[in-house]
């Protein structure tokens, strides 16, 4: 690899202003992404023609559109990734976040079957595409300007704030959806509260493009003067590297979105837990995960990237399937699980930005990581809901916790192979 002879060079010298920039917009990105989530049900009621026979036909063709815009994410990663890679990690940052706002609005401006027809799933559909290619971009461009921008020994704590951001824009997303359902009718729900948070998110996204506008650049002066990396360079040159991406976010990715996204679903269709009880256990422990993501960087500055990220995937291995099953009506026992959960998931999120942007070369760091890493994300990620949906309307809910404990096993022996690269230089 001729990169590997990449001078390093010095991070920006306002850090804290660059993760700022990177933090408010990837919150923004993410509460629009998550907001969707939070009110699949109501957006299952209206945009979705209802079954005489099968309540939970809607819902599954909500989580299907859920699905298609993270298959969007893949080509998001690749596309965004190169212009991070050609133009400059801001300007990549920039499109996106302008890509997401109008998504969002997209959303919020559906209209009902009720009232167009197919048109209804056909515009949302299209949304979510949008924010598929917004959401992979993201990943790909902030995860490598956030690593670029830290100072020496703090790539781990610099990287947490990918989850710590990602975090807020949930919480945002959970609170408000939490509030509007308690304050609320169902039928106003239904017929337009659904709506409001997809348009507060778009003014959102204005607000992150402009906080972004004053961030610094964090490609180097050499790359910016290197000959420019072609659109798939990063597999053709780097398949190894590819293959690392997969092998290390495969587990991260369903426990991630299983715990983070999919439980209070999961809790109402498999425990009876009531819908606003479901949303506020996964607001608090939300707010949990998202105080440890520092502390898990600063814990793999110190001790190295390979021991937290087996804490992670042996532990969700072993634990998954009796913490699925402890699920009942009960709130105290959901908070519970979720918390648990969150404390094995920050072995892999609050470094998983670091580990990387550690495996590739500069020229094509961001490109690299984007593609392989969203590919995953949607292969596995992405349909946990659809999947766990599906085992409940199969009569085998019993299942899933196992198809979460297997792949964070396999993810486990990718960890136990790979190169420790916490107290090296990152290339530049």
């Amino acid at each position: 690899m001729t990169e590997t002879r990449t001078s390093v060079s010095t991070p920006p010298k306002r850090p804290v202003r660059q993760l700022l920039a990177a933090s408010v917009g990837n919150a923004v990105e993410w509460y629009d992404w998550y907001a969707y989530t939070f009110l699949a049900t109501y957006i299952a009621a209206e945009v979705f023609p209802k079954s005489a026979d099968n309540s939970l036909v809607p819902l599954l063709s909500t989580f299907a559109v859920f699905a298609v815009g993270f298959f969007m994410r893949p080509v998001g990663g690749l596309l965004m990734g190169a212009i991070a890679d050609r133009q400059g990690r801001r300007a990549a940052l920039t499109v996106t976040i302008l890509l997401m706002g109008g998504s969002s609005l997209l959303v919020g401006l559906t209209p009902t079957y009720e009232s167009v027809g197919v048109l209804a799933p056909v515009v949302l559909v299209l949304a979510r595409l949008l924010q598929g290619l917004s959401v992979g971009g993201e990943f790909a461009a902030s995860t490598t300007f956030l690593v670029e921008s830290a100072g020496p020994g703090r790539r781990g704590l610099f990287s947490s704030f990918q989850y710590v951001s990602t975090t807020a824009g949930q919480l945002l997303a959970s609170g408000i959806a939490t509030l509007l359902v308690d304050t609320l009718s169902d039928g106003q729900m239904n017929g337009w509260g659904w709506r409001l948070p997809f348009v507060f998110g778009a003014v959102l996204s204005l607000v992150g493009f402009w906080i972004r506008q004053g961030a610094q650049e964090t490609r180097s002066e050499e790359q910016q003067q290197a000959p420019l990396p072609g659109l798939l360079e990063a597999l053709r040159r780097h398949p190894r590297e590819s293959l690392l991406i997969c092998g290390i976010t495969a587990g991260g990715t369903i426990a991630y979105y299983t715990w983070t996204s999919y439980l209070p679903t999961y809790a109402e269709l498999n425990a009876g837990i009531d819908k606003s009880d479901a949303l506020l256990a996964g607001t608090i422990s939300l707010a949990f995960f998202g105080l440890l993501q520092p502390l898990g960087g600063l814990l793999s500055d110190r001790f190295g990237r390979r021991p937290p990220l087996l804490f992670f995937g042996l532990g969700f291995a072993l634990l998954s399937v009796p913490l699925l099953h402890a699920l009942r009506d009960s709130f105290a026992v959901l908070l519970l699980v979720q918390c648990a959960g969150m404390v094995l998931l920050t072995g892999f999120t609050s470094i998983s930005a670091a580990v990387n942007a550690e495996v590739f070369p500069p020229r094509v760091r961001a490109a690299g990581i984007g593609f392989p890493y969203s590919l995953t994300v949607a292969l596995f990620g992405g349909t946990a809901p659809y999947v766990g949906t599906l085992f409940k309307e199969l009569g085998h809910t019993g299942l899933f916790p196992w198809y979460v404990a297997v792949l964070c096993l396999v993810s486990s022996l990718v960890y136990l192979r790979l190169p420790e690269t916490a107290h090296t230089e990152l290339r530049r």
